[in-house]
Parts: structure tokens; C-alpha cells; sequence
């Protein structure tokens, strides 16, 4: 009988030589299970996508309550779809006035594709300016203006008129000018190895953006929704974006992204042409009530006041002579090695003692902690005990 792991190499699109292959069976809280019932703490979210943990029972019993009265009905922005009007009601409501319409779609690739769509539109210009290290999606677009080379050239040519600065090089924010549609930039650089701002360089991206009349584009993608210790990083550097971009951790697990800006932009992609951006599935109904509650969640449960001191207890117990540094801001951090090869085994032995973690795409001497927000500290000392064995092993 040919096995499930056999059928998923051959039918499965693959996007490496060498996937992790777990066969995982179940999933609950910060725990998945495989089909022998082993257990393996989830460090990763998903890549910070299960930010209330894996099944949450209250993200669980709003899908089954919409599964009762409607999945797709019409393309995106016909209908009046209660499970999206709440949402974007409720999400706005925690923004500034200035990002109050919400336009949905399904990933976090396709948020970017509609906010760099939206802001040549609005403007009226064709020059992007991106950051080096940046990661923003895998689509054509979003490929575009990811700051590493060596995941583009084989897909070239890409969009033109792009240009990537150094992030938080000051100099190089003289670089924009009136010629620039936007300016699209991580808060926290995620795959570059969790690098944060620095002091007042937001600041600054912003005053420049101003000036020149420049759309100033937030990927919050993966710091979203609490992984920082604010809502959004922006809120916690004191800094508003024009667009706001937003998936992952916005669907509680399910497909779910949006990009965010003021009713005075967003209505730019009503007319010249008419239906400027559309999309069959996006803001899904189904997906946007899990949204509902997974938001909720994060509120009720006061996840996001819980988090300096879940970070402070990872920083206190990741204690080793092979630790070279550990960089980030709230439950979204990375853990430096020496090199790629001791972090791949510690990766490795992890997983045997039954903990998922991994490296970052541009800055493979570090592993990420990046677990659902609802983590306890109980579970945290686990985890910490679990890598520190890992270690230990990895230079035996």
C-alpha cells in the first residue's frame, strides 16, 4: 500500500528537495500530533499564523456557525456579506482614522499585489522603493520587490522601476522622491532575522513619505495581531503607514489578508478603470468569521499585555555559551548560532524531542521563536529546556 508520505512527494507540488515531512494527524493549542501520536511544540505558528494556537474552540464554533448559513455567495464586493461588514467594522475601529477601509483578500502576497497596485494608482507614479532583505511574498509583484537576489533571478524579468534601500541606513532615505509611488517596508524586518528599527528611523521613513507626497506601505503580515506586544508594530514605534497590509495571524488558521488604507486612497481603484482590483474568494465569509473571533480572542484574553513578560521569559531561560545573540521584540525573535550547519542540526534534534522551530530565508545562522501568543510560561520553560538539550547535543 502505498503510504500518505510517498502519495504527497508524488502529487503534491513541492518547493524544495527536502520538506520537513510531518505527518501531523491533529493540531490543538501550541501543539500538533503526528499519526503516532507524538507531541511537538509549535514554535513557529505556522510561520505567525496561529496566533491564538492551533483550534482555538471559539475560532472553531464561529467557522461551524457559518458553515450553517453560507460559504461563497458572489466575487468580492458585491454582496453585503455580514461575516466581512463586521470584521472590517470591528478591525477599523482599533485603527487610526486614517486606515478605515479594508480590502479583503486571501493571503498575505495578495495584500501586497493590491497595496503597490493601489498606491501607482492613487499617485499617479511607477517608481517602488523596497528594502534589501525584505520579504513580502512569492506572486509575480510581491516577488518583485523582495530585497535578495537569489530567489528572483530565475523568474526575471520582473516589474520594473523598483529600488531597494538599506533598512535603517538614514542616508539612504534621501533616495525617495516625487517620482515615487511608495515606499513598502517590514516594521520589523522578519526573514532578514527579526531585525528591529532603529531609533526614529520609521520616524524619519515617514517624514521623507510625507514630503514628497510618497505612499508609505506597512507589511505587517507576520508582526500582526499581536506578535510584537502591540496590535501592530507600527502602533508600538508610533508611526502610521497610508497602507497597512495585513494575512497570517488575521484568519485565526484560515486563508485571510487585506490591505488597509483611508475611504480617500481605497476609492481610487473604483473608477479609470472601473473594478480596479478584484478577486473571486477574497474576505471569504467563512474565513472572516474565524477572523471575528480570533480578534476577539486576542482581546478578551488580554494576549497582547502578556507578551513582554512571555518574551523576557524566553531571553531569561535561552541561556548558552553557543547563543551569540538574541534579537526581536515580543514573541517574534530570532536565536543566532554560529552557523547554518549548527543551527540545521539543532532544528534537527528538536524535532526528535518534539519541538518544530526553523531558520529564517535571508539569515540562516538563526532559529525563530515566533509560538501561538496564547503560550504558557509552564510551556515556555519546556520549550527553553528542549532547545538548550538541543544544543547541547548539536556540539557533542
Amino acid at each position: 500500500m502505498i503510504s500518505q508520505r510517498q502519495l504527497f512527494l508524488q502529487h503534491v507540488g513541492q518547493t524544495s528537495d527536502f520538506p520537513l515531512q510531518l505527518e501531523i494527524e491533529r493540531a490543538e493549542g501550541i501543539y500538533m500530533y503526528d499519526i503516532h501520536d507524538k507531541e511537538y511544540i509549535d514554535l513557529t505558528s505556522g510561520v505567525s499564523v496561529s496566533n491564538v494556537g492551533h483550534r482555538h474552540p471559539q475560532v472553531v464554533d464561529a467557522i461551524k456557525k457559518q458553515v450553517d448559513k453560507y460559504l461563497h455567495l458572489m466575487v468580492y464586493g458585491e454582496y453585503i456579506q455580514s461575516p466581512q461588514v463586521a470584521y472590517a467594522s470591528k478591525l477599523t475601529s482599533l485603527l487610526p482614522e486614517s486606515l478605515s477601509s479594508v480590502y479583503f483578500v486571501n493571503s498575505g502576497s495578495e495584500a501586497i499585489e493590491g497595496a503597490l497596485k493601489l498606491a501607482k494608482r492613487f499617485t499617479g507614479r511607477s517608481e517602488i522603493i523596497a528594502f534589501k532583505n525584505a520579504y513580502h511574498g512569492s506572486t509575480h509583484g510581491s516577488l518583485s520587490v523582495m530585497g535578495n537576489e537569489m530567489f528572483k533571478n530565475s523568474f526575471r524579468p520582473l516589474l520594473p522601476d523598483i529600488r531597494f534601500l538599506e533598512f535603517n541606513n538614514f542616508s539612504d532615505i534621501e533616495k525617495i522622491s516625487s517620482k515615487t509611488a511608495c515606499v513598502l517596508v517590514e516594521p520589523v524586518q522578519g526573514e532578514a532575522g527579526i531585525i528591529i528599527p532603529g531609533l526614529n528611523f520609521l520616524d524619519k521613513l515617514r517624514k521623507k513619505c510625507s514630503e514628497t507626497k510618497t505612499i508609505l506601505i506597512f507589511d505587517e503580515i507576520q508582526t500582526g495581531f499581536g506578535r510584537t506586544g502591540e496590535l501592530f508594530a507600527f502602533m508600538k514605534y508610533g508611526v502610521t503607514p497610508d497602507i497597512l497590509t495585513v494575512a497570517k495571524g488575521m484568519g485565526g488558521g484560515m486563508p485571510l489578508g487585506a490591505f488597509i488604507s483611508s475611504n480617500r486612497i481605497m476609492g481610487s481603484l473604483k473608477t479609470n478603470p472601473i473594478l480596479g482590483h478584484i478577486t473571486t474568494f477574497g474576505g471569504h465569509p467563512v474565513s472572516c468569521a474565524a477572523a471575528i473571533a480570533s480578534l476577539d480572542v486576542i482581546l478578551n484574553e488580554k494576549l497582547i499585555q502578556s507578551i513582554p513578560a512571555k518574551e523576557n521569559l524566553f531571553r531569561k531561560l535561552l541561556k548558552h555559551k553557543e547563543i551569540k545573540e538574541i534579537r526581536g521584540t515580543g514573541l517574534f525573535l530570532a536565536v543566532e548560532l554560529e552557523n547554518f550547519k549548527q543551527v540545521k542540526k539543532v532544528i534537527d534534534i528538536a524535532i526528535t524531542k518534539g519541538l518544530v522551530t526553523d531558520w529564517f530565508l535571508f539569515h540562516d545562522r538563526a532559529f525563530r521563536i515566533s509560538p501561538p501568543l496564547t503560550i504558557s510560561n509552564s510551556q515556555i520553560e519546556k520549550a527553553c529546556s528542549i532547545l538548550i538539550d538541543s544544543i547541547d547535543e548539536s556540539i557533542k
